[in-house]
């Protein structure tokens, strides 16, 4: 309340209780404008959640979505995920499931009363189902191993799921002590099972259908639910997706038949809804990390395949197949196009159409949450933009988009800075792109210091993420302390076709590095940048090129080095992808050991001046903790200011929020030391 003294004694009661209430308006108006251009913190960002998966039901009139929130309380550090129901429209939503324990895959029954979904709130993983109108849930499996993914048949009968059960041998060689492994004895594949979906019949043993002696990756049902198309690895390790081949088996019997097997590596197979074709992707030349592959439809009968016309980015990374459509003449896909990440349809005798929806922004996590109903009619996707945070929007096939949920409502009176797609040319004049997002209260003409985030891959890309998320890198956080964020996409990246994507061979901080330091020039010399408060960081192979960067220049008074490849060699005969680097060097360290080496940071950390934060995961299996320990080794033994922070538990990123939160304030805290930008 206004305080009384700013009252005139000679107001009469109606004008004063007028003046209180005039007062308070201006108070809360203050403080809305306040917090719609006030900062923007990275404990701000873990409160924007996620949205994974987006399930259209049959008829399309509702949709199933994951949404993941971060959990932080005093013993707590996890994610925790819920389905939530809405219809396609948006006018109704709800949480679906609920509790301490995650539920995840919701899949709707054909008769779309029952949402089936996957949850270890029972101590292990296990399949279970929930009425669309409400109530408590029902454990249909019995089960005490590992489900991977798993799928409904469309008749409604029985469930398919790739796992494995409990292996009672090693719980049994813990207890005494002779738990060692043998390395490469036991690659962990997933079999394939199946089991009835009817509740009254719940408990009972799953059937084996396909033994482990291959891994299955992924898997579907035909529509005659009489058959499953599986993609198979020889073992359930990285690299071997580039060994990837496509069979088929029958539920009954048991009967297994060979439908895409070669050098190539062939994977997503979807049967069109008629059941007389089978899709899939094919690469383009065998053993290629750089992902490249073309959309191959296979007649079941005759056994001929077709090709289909070549897509924008060649199937990179940010591809995923969704299925037919319902005539069974056209395939659905999600692509990277440049910064956006898209849907496209693809008839068989034209070309790559970009279908559209609500905002035009990207879609969310490379379209990976995107689904197809089984009818082919409607597409559930995740999408967001820089300045909006990720909803569920449901698209028509042939028809229009409309958005489903809105949990992040509360940030529409939020204020973001601004982010454009600039480009400019390299050093060999090759046309690169980038996000550029300005300081939040930015005026044309007065310089800011610039935070330049390199992303991991190399094969990934900078897409028009929202820039509020919660993330490693705090990019809304930056841009209100007064920072200008440069993510470029160097060659190497995604979303620019095959060629682009190649154009990084045996050629690791060279041209890259290139088109890095160009767009650092040029957003200098729009005038935004500061190129005397500059920052450098970056992730996995964002952290190769940021070790890289200071063992060229010193240009960069800060810089953050995450799980970084550093010495190329050793990195080769440690990490669980052996196959990675000599896709990239054309041959192993031993046999190409002169590019190894001058391609290694650890071959110029002697030029570093550079003060350096190193960030690294204790469980990094893909670039393991040995990486981080050689680079800050060195610099600490040279006397450059370093320091190194070790997160327990830990993988190739954090996954608890805890630490998430911990790695995205100390990159801001590190650059601000470093830097110090003049405040107003």
């Amino acid at each position: 309340m206004a305080p009384s003294g700013l009252l005139s004694p000679g107001l009469s009661k109606i004008q004063r209780m007028l003046t209180r209430l005039l007062l308070l308006a201006l108070l809360h108006l203050s403080l809305s404008w306040g917090q719609a251009i006030g900062s923007w913190t990275p404990q701000d960002a873990m409160t924007v959640d996620t949205i994974g998966e987006v399930v259209p039901s049959p008829d399309g009139s509702w949709v199933a979505f994951t949404r993941t929130q971060a959990l932080m309380e005093e013993e707590k550090s996890e994610m925790l995920t819920q389905i939530h129901l809405a219809r396609r429209d948006g006018s109704r939503g709800f949480p679906l499931t609920t509790g301490e324990k995650s539920a995840d895959s919701p899949a709707f029954s054909p008769d779309r009363r029952f949402v089936y979904f996957r949850s270890s709130r029972s101590g292990s993983a296990n399949l279970w189902r929930i009425p669309v109108a409400g109530g408590e849930a029902l454990r249909l499996t019995d089960w005490d191993g590992s489900i991977g993914g798993f799928r409904v048949s469309p008749d409604g009968r029985w469930f398919a799921f790739s796992g494995r059960g409990k292996d009672r041998g090693i719980e049994k060689a813990k207890k005494q002590k002779l738990d060692f492994r043998i390395v490469g004895e036991k690659p962990g594949n997933l079999g394939l099972w199946i089991v009835s979906a009817d509740p009254e019949q719940k408990g009972q043993e799953p059937r084996e259908i396909l033994t482990a002696d291959n891994h299955v990756a992924a898997f579907e049902w035909s529509p005659d639910s009489e058959r499953i198309v599986f993609e198979h690895w020889p073992r359930n390790e990285p690299d071997y997706w580039l060994q990837a081949d496509i069979s088929e088996v029958e539920i009954e019997g048991g009967a297994v038949r060979k439908l895409a097997v070669g050098a190539l590596s062939e994977r997503s197979p979807k049967y069109s809804p008629d059941g007389k074709l089978l899709a899939f992707v094919r690469s383009s030349v065998p053993g290629n990390w750089a992902r490249d592959g073309r959309l191959i439809v296979k007649d079941l009968l005759s056994g001929q395949d077709r090709i289909l016309a070549l897509t924008q980015d060649e199937f990179g990374r940010g591809s995923n197949l969704l299925g037919f459509g319902s005539d069974s003449d056209r395939l659905f896909f999600t692509e990277t196009r440049g910064t956006r990440n898209v849907l496209v349809a693809l008839a068989f005798e034209g070309e790559p159409r970009e279908l559209g929806f609500p905002g035009q922004g990207t879609l969310a996590s490379y379209g990976r949450g995107a689904r197809l109903n089984a009818a082919g009619t409607h597409i559930g996707v995740a999408a967001e933009s820089s300045g909006r945070a990720v909803e569920a929007y449901v698209l028509a096939v042939g028809g229009k988009a409309s958005q489903a949920s809105d949990v992040h409502a509360s940030l529409r009176s939020r204020a973001f800075a601004r982010t454009d797609v600039i480009r400019w040319k390299s050093k060999d004049g090759r046309e690169i792109e980038g996000l550029l997002t300005y300081p939040l209260d930015y005026r044309e003409g007065r310089r800011a210091p610039l935070a330049l985030v390199i992303h991991g891959g190399p094969m990934g890309v900078f897409t028009e993420t929202f820039i509020g998320a919660r993330g490693l890198y705090p990019i809304a956080a930056f841009a209100a302390e007064g920072y200008a964020v440069l993510r470029p996409n160097p060659r190497g990246s995604s979303g620019y076709g095959s060629e682009f994507r190649r154009a990084n061979t045996e050629d690791w901080g060279g041209g890259d590095y290139e088109d890095i330091m160009a767009g650092v020039d040029h957003v200098i010399e729009m005038g935004v940048a500061d190129p005397d408060r500059m920052a450098v960081m970056g992730w996995s192979y964002g952290g190769f090129m940021t070790s890289w960067v200071i063992g060229q220049t010193d240009r960069f008074k800060a810089a953050c080095v995450g799980a970084a490849v550093t010495n190329l060699w050793s990195f080769t005969g440690t990490s669980d992808i052996l196959d990675f680097l000599p896709s990239y060097f054309n041959g192993e360290p031993w046999e190409n050991f002169e590019a190894y080496r001058k391609h290694s940071p650890m071959s110029f950390v002697q030029n570093v001046k550079t003060p350096t934060l190193v960030l690294h995961g204790e469980q990094d299996l893909r670039v393991p903790i040995s990486q981080g320990y050689e680079y800050y080794n060195a610099l600490h033994r040279r006397g450059v200011k370093a320091r190194m922070v070790v997160y327990p538990r830990t993988p190739h990123g954090p996954r608890e929020p805890k630490f998430l939160l911990d790695v995205a304030e100390r990159h801001l805290e590190w650059v601000e030391e470093h830097l110090r930008p003049a405040r107003k």
